[in-house]
C-alpha cells in the first residue's frame, strides 16, 4: 500500500469521537487527577484537600439516608447532549438503580448531585453542567463554592434550567427535607480556600 492509499483510507474513516474513545485516551491519567468531558472538551483538575474534605463531609452526612452503594464520587456517568461524560463530586442514585449494558450507572437514576467548585473548572459547574443536569431531570443539584464560602441549591429542573435556586453562606444549613434527599446538610465544617 502506498502513502496515498493510506491517506485515502484514513480520510474515509469517520472522525466522530465517542466518549468511550476519549476516556480510553485518558486511561493513563495519574491518581488524584479528576477527568471529565463536558460538551466534548476534556477537563483535568487535581484533587485538593479542601475539595476532598467537603466531598467527604457531604458523603458522611448523606449516609444517614443513603446506603453506601447508592453514593458515588468521581464515577463516570454519561449524560445527555454531545459528549458529556461527567465524574460528579458526589451523587446519589435512586433506590433500585441499575447499570447500563456497558456497566455504567445511568443518568436517569441520579437524584442528587453536589459539585465542589475548583477554580479552573468553575464555569462548567455553574454553566454547561448545570444545564445538562437540569435537562437530564436531576431533581437536586448543589454547588458548593469554597472560594466564596457559599452554596447554591438548585431544584425544580425543567428543560435545561433549574427554576428554584437558594443561595446561603457556609454555616447556614442546606435544607433538603422537601426534596427526594429528605435531610438537612450542615455546612459549619466546610473549609474555605
Amino acid at each position: 500500500m502506498t502513502v496515498i492509499d493510506d491517506r485515502i483510507k484514513m480520510a474515509d474513516t469517520s472522525d466522530e469521537r465517542t466518549l468511550d474513545m476519549m476516556f480510553e485516551w485518558l486511561e493513563a491519567t495519574p491518581e488524584g487527577i479528576k477527568v471529565e468531558i463536558v460538551g466534548g472538551h476534556i477537563f483535568m483538575s487535581p484533587q485538593r484537600d479542601t475539595h476532598w474534605d467537603i466531598i467527604l463531609d457531604v458523603v458522611e452526612q448523606l449516609r444517614a439516608v443513603y446506603p453506601r452503594q447508592r453514593l458515588k464520587s468521581d464515577v463516570r456517568i454519561d449524560f445527555p447532549g454531545r459528549l458529556n461524560g461527567f465524574a460528579s463530586d458526589v451523587l446519589a442514585l435512586v433506590d433500585g438503580a441499575v447499570k447500563d449494558d456497558k456497566g455504567r450507572w445511568r443518568y436517569q437514576d441520579v437524584e442528587f448531585v453536589a459539585e465542589v467548585i475548583s477554580e479552573g473548572t468553575a464555569t462548567n459547574d455553574y454553566g454547561p453542567k448545570k444545564a445538562v443536569y437540569a435537562a437530564a431531570g436531576v431533581p437536586v443539584y448543589l454547588i458548593i463554592d469554597p472560594y466564596k464560602g457559599v452554596w447554591y441549591l438548585h431544584t425544580l429542573p425543567k428543560d435545561d434550567d433549574y427554576h428554584i435556586v437558594v443561595t446561603l453562606k457556609f454555616g447556614d444549613p442546606v435544607d433538603l427535607t422537601a426534596t427526594v434527599v429528605g435531610l438537612t446538610l450542615q455546612t459549619d465544617d466546610f473549609p474555605r480556600d
